[in-house]
């Protein structure tokens, strides 16, 4: 893995460009892409996703978001400060990113306002002076098309430019919401992106139609997203959880067609046994960080190569 070239954003002042660089290479796992895991689920889908059938017992409890980062290959794990501030203790090691909005599932979701950040970036400052944790950026949940998209684009954008300022990365969650809106239209997604990136954002993440059957030409296709962001990087969510060889072989063509960088996984994850994940994000970062094909990657995930946990080191071997 050779280490990226950084191109530091012009609202990052002279004096916080070393730790802009040092907080974006930590973010990045020193290569440029991203493998963001998507704590903040437990806010936005309330407890659907973590108890049920299909979803492992592991995943009832907090902590296994921690306990599938701090085994990851490179992972960030993007969750509330609440859940960092009691849980850190333990996962010193682990790239934080703090999301701060958010909203539930419950009632209707048009008529909620998630505008308002639950912290502001000076809270989230001193947090990481005080707490000692390696808090590397901060992230923001942008709904475009609703009645509060002035008001949203107005907080992410003051987020942006404020973390900047502190020398702190920022990454921007853009999704088409609102009345008669396509959210899996790739030229609406690309045209989010565009936005998302009007705010300075280092990475954004965006939808990915999964659904559609033609898998190379939709990669294909999704170029105008990447195209649209400029220099603001671009992950894909992971979406519902589905077989591994097909989900790495959809980010596959993600970064090698459509040009994305990195991947940001909630449920794909989270909902498997610890030793399975950790698995998984090895497969993971075999594709993100280290350029493997899918075929290379699953033989990393596949049972006949599963390692016991014990075995850590020699896992980490394999790259």
């Amino acid at each position: 893995m050779t280490k990226q070239q950084i191109k530091i954003p012009l609202s990052v002042p002279e004096n916080k460009k070393n730790e802009y660089n040092k907080n974006y290479r930590s973010l990045t796992n020193n290569s440029g892409h991203l493998l963001l895991i998507a704590g903040d689920q437990k806010v936005e889908h309330l407890n659907a996703d973590f108890v049920g059938t299909g979803i492992d017992p592991e995943d009832r409890t907090p902590e296994h978001l921690f306990k599938i980062a701090a085994t990851s290959h490179g992972g960030v794990l993007a969750t509330h400060l609440g859940f960092i501030s009691r849980y850190g203790h333990e996962y010193r090691s682990i790239p934080y990113l703090v999301k701060m909005n958010g909203k539930t599932n419950l009632g209707n979701n048009e008529l909620k306002n998630s505008s308002k950040t639950w912290w502001s970036v000076n809270d989230i400052i001193k947090f990481k002076k005080d707490s000692g944790l390696n808090i590397v950026g901060v992230g923001y949940t942008l709904y475009l098309g609703g009645q509060f998209e002035a008001e949203m684009l107005v907080a992410a954008s003051q987020m942006v430019y404020q973390a900047h300022q502190a020398g702190l990365t920022a990454i921007i969650w853009v999704y088409p919401r609102g009345f008669k809106v396509k959210e899996d239209d790739i030229k609406i997604i690309a045209g989010g992106a565009g936005v998302a990136a009007a705010t300075d954002a280092d990475f954004i993440k965006i939808k990915y139609p999964y659904n559609l059957k033609d898998k190379p030409g939709t990669a294909k296709k999704f170029t105008e997203a990447i195209e649209a962001a400029g220099r603001t990087q671009v992950v894909c969510v992971g979406g519902s959880k589905r077989p591994v060889k097909l989900l790495l072989e959809d980010l596959e063509k993600q970064i090698k067609i459509s040009g994305t960088s990195g991947l940001a996984m909630g449920r794909n994850l989270h909902q498997r046994s610890l030793e399975e994940a950790s698995k998984l994000t090895a497969s993971l970062g075999a594709i993100i960080f280290h350029n493997k094909s899918a075929s290379e990657a699953y033989k990393i995930y596949s049972p006949k190569t599963l390692l016991k946990p014990k075995s850590k080191s020699k896992f980490l071997g394999l790259f």
